[in-house]
């Protein structure tokens, strides 16, 4: 039986509750929209903990004017049934008031690391991303939370800010999840008309060529960056950013790498996408 609760206190309540009946907890942040790639995240859980608990909260502190907060997919009942066939003991799902009271003054914000990729194209995401966050594994306790590869940046910032603050919490990066024919599943997939969704391909393939590249012993984090932005220059509107990167930095790589980050973050009318493939960790997408 799947329990929702709306008010943070009930939150950690429940949480303590379960820690204190030797349970672990396993926690999975989400906005909700959810899909296979979220109940991966779910499935994982229960691999590494004994009480799952999920969040959806769409949160406003992260969206900049003129973003999508505003018709970001809300389908909370669909998410619920999702949680409850998957197990999920816990769905917490509040509203904006009860996480940002009246008043509401303090951010959290993890510096070097928020400030390429993603953070020079929208720089005021993290700092919701890791305020938000910072809540939730507050509010959450000891445990064990899950984030999605696809978000890589996001899942190294996290990490980096539990463990600076000293946070009882794993943070654990869980493989992309993508669709039959590579494209990586996205809430966001879903404003996608039929001939943007064959454009976004373009994503795939040239993370493939980058992925090929470098099994047949390509190391030009240049070259590698280049193979990889040809056929999403052909495909996308507009571009934001494909780059090749340290992993773990996000910074300039070695000049032989042992292994590569590309990223990317493109647009297709009014839908961004982003994606990425770690050279020689990941699967070909």
């Amino acid at each position: 039986m799947t329990a929702v609760v709306r008010k943070p206190a009930e939150f950690r309540r429940a949480c303590e509750d379960a820690r204190s009946s030797s349970l672990r907890v396993g926690l999975v942040p989400t906005m909700g929209a959810l899909h296979e790639g979220h109940f991966s995240l779910i499935e994982e859980a229960k691999q590494r903990a004994d009480f799952i608990a999920l969040t959806i909260f769409v949160n406003p502190l992260q969206f900049a004017p003129g973003e999508d907060l505003s018709r970001y997919p809300r389908t909370f009942e669909s998410d619920l049934a999702g949680c409850r066939d998957r197990g999920v003991d816990l769905v917490f799902a509040p509203e904006p008031d009860s996480m940002y009271p009246a008043r509401f003054q303090t951010a959290v914000s993890v510096t070097d690391i928020s400030k390429p990729l993603e953070g020079e194209f929208r720089p005021a995401h993290f700092k919701g991303v890791t305020t938000v966050v910072a809540k939730l594994f507050n509010l959450t306790g000891a445990c064990t939370a899950m984030f999605g590869r696809k978000d890589y940046q996001q899942w190294k910032i996290l990490a980096r800010m539990a463990e600076d603050l000293d946070m009882p919490i794993e943070v654990v990066g869980c493989p992309i999840v993508r669709e039959p024919d590579g494209l990586a599943l996205s809430s966001r997939n879903r404003y996608l008309a039929p001939s943007e969704r064959e454009r976004a391909l373009g994503i795939v393939s040239g993370l493939r060529r980058a992925h090929d590249a470098w099994k047949h012993g390509e190391r030009s984090a240049d070259r590698l960056g280049s193979l990889a932005a040809g056929p999403i220059e052909q495909a996308f509107e507009r571009i934001d950013y494909v780059a090749a990167v340290d992993p773990d930095t996000l910074g300039a790589p070695s000049a032989s790498p042992n292994d590569l980050l590309i990223a990317v973050a493109a647009h297709l009318g009014t839908t961004r996408l982003i994606d990425n493939v770690v050279l020689g960790q990941d699967p070909r997408p």
